[in-house]
C-alpha cells in the first residue's frame, strides 16, 4: 500500500525542494520576481518543460550571448509580467541555457543553494562550484 501516491512524505505533507548541496532549496529572488511559478524559488515541476532550476546573477556578456541565441532576456515583456534583466539581476534560469553559456564560456555565477537538486540530471555540480557566488 502507498500512502503517499508519490506526491509526500507520508504525513500528508510534500517534501521541501533540495538544492544542489543536499539542503533547503532557498529563495533565488524576489526583485525581480523568479521562478517559472514566480515564486522566487527555481523550483520545477511537469509543467515547467524548461526546467528553470539554476539560480544565477546575469551579466551584461551572457546577456548578450542569450539574446544572440534566440532568448532576449532583456526586452521587457509586459504581457508576460517580465520586466527585462539587467547586469546583477538574479534569475531562475533553464538549466540547458546555462549549460549552453557554460560551453560557450559565459556561464554567470550561480547561488548554489537556490539552485533546484534535478539541475545536476543535466550539469555537473563541479561545473556549478566553479561559477559559485563568492560571499
Amino acid at each position: 500500500m502507498n500512502l503517499t501516491n508519490g506526491n509526500g512524505n507520508g504525513n500528508g505533507h510534500k517534501p521541501k525542494p533540495k538544492n544542489v548541496l543536499g539542503g533547503e532549496l532557498k529563495c533565488c529572488c524576489l526583485k525581480p520576481l523568479t521562478g517559472f511559478y514566480r515564486d522566487g524559488f527555481c523550483r520545477t515541476g511537469a509543467d515547467d518543460t524548461g526546467r528553470h532550476t539554476v539560480c544565477v546573477e546575469v551579466t551584461e556578456d551572457f546577456l548578450e550571448f542569450s539574446r544572440a541565441v534566440g532568448n532576449d532576456l532583456s526586452t521587457p515583456r509586459p504581457e508576460f509580467a517580465f520586466p527585462g534583466l539587467v547586469d546583477g539581476d538574479k534569475w531562475c534560469l533553464c538549466v540547458l541555457r546555462w549549460r549552453e553559456a557554460f560551453e560557450n564560456g559565459v556561464a554567470p555565477r550561480v547561488v548554489l543553494e537556490s539552485c533546484h537538486e534535478s539541475a545536476l540530471k543535466v550539469v555537473r555540480l563541479e561545473d556549478l562550484q566553479a561559477h559559485a557566488e563568492q560571499d
